[in-house]
């Protein structure tokens, strides 16, 4: 019978990593961009993407849930299909916008999902770990909260390997979900479209299109609590 180790035994040593390696993590923190129109057609090697779920995989989740799943897509037909949906929902949103800003909102480019040569939908399943999750007790949202932690992870993951992102949030999930087979109880977090890039915009495409500045940190962070002049 194999013994199971004690807590104690699991602990290893812990420190800063090196100036080096800290630079490589900021490095792909700040220049982290996301793409829609600057995908290379090569396609990404099956290792690769190996890497990057499993980058993903090993992200926080509270209770140690892991709710998350990965749909791979590469088929032309189901991207295809996909961006219809988009481009269906993507007229709906342009209606919201007047003036200026609808011009400016019809001029970017939102997704990449026909031109990237990977699509990975990324969920998540409420119930992977049963009604009662520790640390969702109070915060059903925790699942998805841990969820949105494996898309990030896989994002600063394909940066250092010189693979662009772009998240694609513009559809009706129920599309979505009848074209993947995907369950009802099941949430779509995450529609990503990757392929290698070797560019990126030096700043988020959004800024450097005028849509929005990115905010001072000073004035998002604040002392003790809620400022009060801030309601």
């Amino acid at each position: 019978m194999l013994t199971k180790p004690k807590p104690e035994d699991a602990l290893t040593a812990a420190g800063p990593f090196s100036d080096d390696e800290c630079e490589a993590v900021y490095r792909a923190i700040h220049s982290r961009r996301d793409v829609r129109d600057q995908f290379l057609p090569d396609p990404l090697p099956d290792d690769l993407v190996q890497r990057l779920l499993e980058a993903a995989h090993a992200a926080p989740s509270v209770g140690f849930m892991q709710p998350w799943s990965f749909i791979l897509i590469c088929d032309e037909a189901t991207r295809a299909a996909a961006h219809l949906a988009f481009s269906r929902a993507n007229e709906e949103a342009a209606e919201l916008f007047s003036g200026e800003r609808a011009q400016i909102y019809r001029d970017l480019k939102l997704e990449g999902i026909r031109k990237a040569p990977l699509s990975i939908c990324i969920t998540c399943d409420p119930d992977r770990a049963g009604p009662v999750v520790l640390g969702r007790t109070h915060n059903p949202r925790m699942d998805v909260y841990s969820t949105v932690c494996a898309v990030q992870n896989l994002w600063l993951a394909a940066r250092a390997e010189g693979v662009g992102v772009g998240w694609v949030s513009i559809f009706h999930d129920a599309d979505i979900k009848a074209l993947l087979g995907i369950p009802e109880r099941v949430e779509i977090v995450a529609w990503l479209c990757l392929g290698y890039v070797d560019q990126l915009y030096s700043e988020p495409e959004l800024a450097v299109k005028g849509w929005r500045e990115r905010l001072p940190l000073a004035e998002l962070v604040h002392e003790g609590r809620w400022p009060q002049d801030k309601p």
